[in-house]
């Protein structure tokens, strides 16, 4: 049964936006509504044209037999500045201070519109690259992990500091903790990353870079390629980082453990 244009642009918009970075070719669509490949084709550029003023994305056109469309979740730097400023603000209440100079972050990275918009910030800055996985050590890096995989349509591999004997045989590295100076250990099941990856490395707060640390050389011992690193929060450290090249969404600049006063600004990810 052939179905009306308004029920197709409805149904093609919502298949794209749950189908980022795939490659959909136009018969599969014009089989699907039973239409013209034409009008197909007319109706992707209504949609292509819509993402572009509200800013949902690129609909991308590739040519030949083999092509179709791909939609690529974008975010632009307004908008970007727009969500992180808030978390600037929500980063700076008084009542985030944890006994020891320490920030609460559990409460932003339990919020399931948040994370959408950081996982979408964090993946328009990488929408060209080519990535294969995304990278991050238990636990709370977990659900950013999840919501940049999910906007670049690729797996997410979680390393453990202690093993399970549900992982299977697993790949160990040990690394220096950037802020304790201590000797620690990381692990990755050998079935979570095939080799030649290219990864993506995101994780929820950064010190001294001990930890992204470990993440790279765990890459390495898979004979990976990192791509990029990405932190949800970063503080300031006196000393010197472990990690040079790297993104933050966000920056503590300062703890006052006195007056419950904690300065939070925007990271290097406008940098």
């Amino acid at each position: 049964m052939k179905i009306r244009r308004s029920e197709r642009l409805v149904d093609m918009t919502h298949y794209l936006l749950e189908h980022p970075h795939t490659l959909i070719p136009l018969p599969f669509f014009a089989e699907r509504y039973s239409s013209a490949k034409s009008s197909i084709s007319e109706d992707l550029g209504i949609i292509k044209k819509t993402f572009q003023e509200r800013n949902k994305g690129i609909l991308e056109t590739v040519p030949g037999a083999a092509g179709g469309v791909r939609f690529i979740p974008d975010m632009t730097v307004e908008q970007a500045e727009e969500v992180i400023t808030t978390l600037c603000d929500r980063l700076s209440e008084k009542d985030r201070l944890l006994p020891g100079g320490y920030v609460y972050l559990s409460d932003l990275l339990g919020e399931p519109e948040l994370l959408r918009q950081v996982g979408q910030i964090i993946a328009s800055k990488y929408k060209n690259e080519k990535i294969d996985a995304v990278m991050t050590v238990a636990t709370k890096g977990v659900p950013i992990a999840q919501a940049v995989s999910y906007h670049l349509n690729v797996p997410f591999v979680i390393v453990r500091r202690d093993s399970k004997i549900t992982e299977g045989s697993t790949v160990s590295v040990n690394y220096v903790s950037g802020s304790s100076e201590r000797i620690e250990k990381m692990e990755l099941s050998k079935r979570s990353l095939k080799r030649g990856s290219r990864v993506l490395v995101v994780d929820d707060f950064m010190k001294g870079g001990g930890t992204v640390n470990g993440m790279k050389a765990l890459i390495e011992e898979f004979e990976s390629e990192l791509v990029g690193i990405t932190v949800f929060a970063e503080s300031t450290f006196s000393g010197r980082r472990m990690i040079e090249s790297y993104q933050s969404l966000l920056c503590v600049k300062d703890v006052d453990v006195s007056t419950k006063t904690i300065t939070v600004v925007p990271g290097t990810y406008f940098n």
